[in-house]
């Protein structure tokens, strides 16, 4: 049975230990619960997070996938046209890397172009200025310090090259707000305990989003670290949000 407390974020360590938790748990329907829940309209917005991380100015460079999940990200940028370089994909939950390895492995050349790394986006275990352009997607909402995250992909990205960053927000527009946190509230944690098996992770997402601070501030956070031309865009009507900042 869900609890207040388990389905609630929570903060510092706890927090850390929280999300780790519930993403090694939820690994093996992970792929599945996104497309579902987000009637696919996910793979469109990875897309474009990828478009505008300029990658062609560097096409043989390497990239960060922070937060990587099972790699959709990192091979929606390998899979691209002209791309000769490698993405480092880093995630602290281990059973998420080790669940999209064979989606690695199918494609021409992702062996070698995607590169897991079981690592802390607080802590990144790369030196600094390593990447051309790094990403996160829906990511950021689970770091336990958001401006030490943002601090950390500062610090291994060159100067000049760009963070891009998709995450959940809430639609500005009342009436596609309301049915957007009726689904959210009600109808996903529903769905997503049924399929995944887990009995409150569905119910953290919600929560998550709900107490995360909106794009403008989110873009506030990435200046205080040290992105400049820091901006963002509402995607789908404002359900989700694309920042990117320059380093």
């Amino acid at each position: 049975m869900t609890t207040a407390r388990e389905g609630r974020p929570s903060a510092g360590k706890e927090r850390e230990r929280q999300v780790q938790r519930i993403f090694s748990e939820i690994a093996p329907r992970y792929d599945l619960l996104n497309h579902v829940l987000s009637l696919n309209v996910d793979r469109r917005w990875r897309r474009r997070a990828v478009d505008r991380l300029d990658w062609e100015a560097s096409p043989s460079g390497l990239y960060l996938d922070a937060c990587a999940g099972t790699y959709d990200l990192g091979l929606e940028l390998v899979a691209r046209r002209g791309f000769s370089g490698a993405v480092y994909a880093s995630d602290f939950a281990l059973p998420m890397l080790m669940e999209g390895l064979p989606k690695i492995s199918r494609g021409p050349g992702h062996r070698d172009a995607v590169i897991p790394v079981c690592g802390d986006s607080l802590c990144l275990p790369f030196p600094d200025g390593s990447f051309q352009g790094a990403m996160v997607a829906f990511g950021v909402r689970n770091l336990s310090d958001v401006g030490q995250g943002f601090r950390e992909l500062a610090r291994v990205l060159e100067p000049g090259r760009r963070l891009v960053i998709l995450e959940f927000t809430e639609p500005p527009n009342r009436i596609l707000r309301h049915l957007y946190l009726f689904y959210f509230r009600k109808v996903l944690p529903l769905v997503g305990r049924w399929v995944s098996g887990h009995p409150w992770a569905y119910t953290y997402l919600p929560e998550s989003v709900r107490e995360f601070p909106g794009p403008q501030a989110l873009a506030g956070l990435m200046r205080e670290a040290g992105f400049r031309e820091a901006s963002w865009e509402l995607l789908t009507g404002g359900i989700a949000a694309l920042h990117v900042g320059t380093r």
